[in-house]
């Protein structure tokens, strides 16, 4: 055979692997493991500014004001200043989503300079001087346990049954709740990430709202939920529970949070500075609590979350 057949021959061989490996690489991996549970609710109004709606923490289709299915989110893209601009505080873990959005606040600054837009540079030592904050600040920690720690799901579900999540106050108690239930089970944690920013309040809740969809995104389905006061409890009796492996099957804990406090987190995975981390999250006043959302995977009855779903659905986790 020639040489010029044999590479016909190569190419014909190697060229359909070589998209199918593009193609795997660059379309994302089913998420959808399991399904899971959410607490949440908060308001992104400012005293002296006109209400816009808020932060509503809907349910199904309709999902935050604004909607998600072909509408957009309230604050979107289109005009003003669109693109959510992320101040990057110590660092961002490298590649995560929020440096996905930093991309975004580049393009954001150009159209808002060539609309000759004001400048979004923020002067931190006068954040507080005026009644509206000029930013806000987004935190979010992922951890994800062993699944014998069945007993904070437990608890979990009994804050989704038992929270006022319409106040301030409310919201702050499902915080604390939820970051003392993580600091009981520091034995049982093997993966984590955390990620924080700070965005102009007026792109915060369009920022907020992508954050928690995203997360959102990766439940089969959201069986317990309390947001915004708004209670919904499925049971799930088609799958047989069992005993969970202790070494290859897991629980994630997202918590996201928007804060009027410039709150500074380190991005360090080590289990100490995890603890102060939660402890910092956990001493949020109801004052400067903006929003939050707790969300955890898996919760339906027998439903498991193995080693290869929690490193596909959470790229971001680094093993402590």
């Amino acid at each position: 055979m020639s040489s010029r057949g044999i590479k016909r021959l190569l190419a014909t061989i190697f060229l359909p692997l070589l998209l199918s490996s593009l193609v795997i690489f660059i379309l994302p991996a089913s998420s959808n493991a399991a399904s899971g549970g959410r607490i949440g609710g908060g308001s992104f109004r400012a005293p002296s500014m006109p209400r816009t709606g808020g932060y509503r923490g809907g349910y199904g289709g309709g999902g935050y004001r604004g909607g998600y299915g072909g509408s957009g989110y309230r604050g979107g893209y289109g005009g003003g200043i669109g693109f959510p601009f992320l101040i990057p505080m110590f660092g961002f873990g490298g590649g995560g989503l929020f440096g996905f959005l930093i991309l975004m606040a580049v393009s954001g600054i150009l159209v808002n300079a060539f609309r000759g837009g004001r400048t979004s540079s923020i002067d931190n030592s006068q954040l507080f001087q005026n009644q509206v904050p000029s930013s806000a600040t987004i935190l979010q920690v992922q951890i994800g346990l062993l699944a014998s720690a069945k007993e904070l799901q437990d608890n979990l579900r009994q804050l989704a049954t038992s929270s006022e999540t319409s106040t301030s106050t409310g919201l702050q108690r499902v915080l604390q709740e939820t970051t003392l239930a993580l600091l009981r089970h520091p034995d049982l944690w093997v993966y984590a990430n955390i990620e924080s920013g700070s965005v102009p309040f007026q792109s915060a809740e369009a920022t907020f709202n992508r954050l928690s969809m995203t997360e959102r995104s990766k439940l089969l389905a959201e069986l317990t939920t309390n947001v915004s006061g708004q209670r919904i409890n499925q049971s799930t009796s088609e799958i047989e529970p069992g005993e969970p492996d202790a070494t290859n099957e897991y629980i994630v804990v997202t918590l996201l949070l928007a804060t009027k406090n410039q709150t500074t987190l380190s991005h360090s995975t080590t289990s100490q500075q995890i603890q102060e981390n939660l402890r910092i999250l956990g001493s949020t006043s109801s004052n400067d609590l903006m929003a939050l959302e707790v969300i955890w995977q898996p919760e339906g009855s027998g439903e498991v979350l193995s080693a290869e779903e929690l490193l596909t659905s959470y790229p971001n986790l680094q093993h402590l």
